[in-house]
């Protein structure tokens, strides 16, 4: 080896270490509307609850204020990758009033989350609201019409990150305000899974939805359970 080829390989050595650690790891979310903003979603067509527009259904007018944002922004460990959450979006295939929610569902949507090191799956308080069928605990060859009930719809797309993602880290997280039967649910199957959930508690809300001091506390019971992993 010449005298170059020393020095650039003694260099790299020395910067790699330091490249390592400033790595932020990537972080995408897979939501509803808790987690949408205007123009902050992809694809941009997702429907968006959250707006810049000032409305009496919510404080939460800047993207700022959500809680993605504050989870990821300023000195934090962590950085946003790709936010693909969609409003009024269910996990299983069915929506309000029974109607075929399969173009938004999270299902459908699992595959367009980018390169991320972390993914949060935010979901299942449409599945609540709507009153989506539960079904049946079903772990491989899911049918399309299984895929209209809640448990066959989310063993189906938390094996489908796993297998799309294999190096990311998984986490669920639960609102605090939904039908036992779906909590139950979600506990069985992230614990079958292999995927850590996190239970929201205290959330504030207007209309529904998470305030900006809601915003506050889903980043900070989430960051919490973060940084306990890394």
């Amino acid at each position: 080896m010449t005298l170059k080829s020393l020095l650039i390989a003694t260099l790299a050595s020395m910067l790699l270490p330091a490249a390592a650690a400033d790595h932020k790891p990537v972080v995408a979310v897979l939501g509803d509307s808790y987690s949408t903003f205007e123009g902050c979603v992809t694809p941009a067509e997702n429907e968006v609850w959250y707006e810049y527009a000032h409305s009496d259904k919510t404080d939460v007018d800047q993207p700022q204020q959500t809680w993605w944002s504050i989870l990821t922004s300023g000195d934090s460990p962590y950085t946003l990758g790709v936010n693909n959450s969609y409003s009024g979006a269910t996990i299983s295939y069915t929506g309000y009033d029974g109607a075929d929610y399969s173009p938004r569902s999270f299902v459908t949507r699992l595959t367009e989350l980018g390169d991320p090191d972390i993914i949060l799956v935010f979901g299942a308080t449409n599945d609540s609201w709507a009153g989506s069928p539960v079904g049946e605990y079903v772990d491989s060859l899911y049918t399309r019409q299984q895929l209209f009930s809640f448990r066959p719809a989310l063993s189906r797309l938390l094996e489908g990150l796993h297998a799309t993602y294999p190096e990311a880290r998984v986490y669920f997280i639960l609102n605090d305000i939904l039908r036992d039967e779906i909590n139950e649910s979600v506990e069985t199957i992230c614990r079958r899974k292999d995927v850590p959930l996190i239970r929201l508690h205290d959330i504030d809300k207007r209309d529904g939805h998470p305030t900006r001091k809601g915003m506050r506390e889903i980043a900070r019971q989430v960051r919490e359970r973060l940084d306990r992993d890394e």
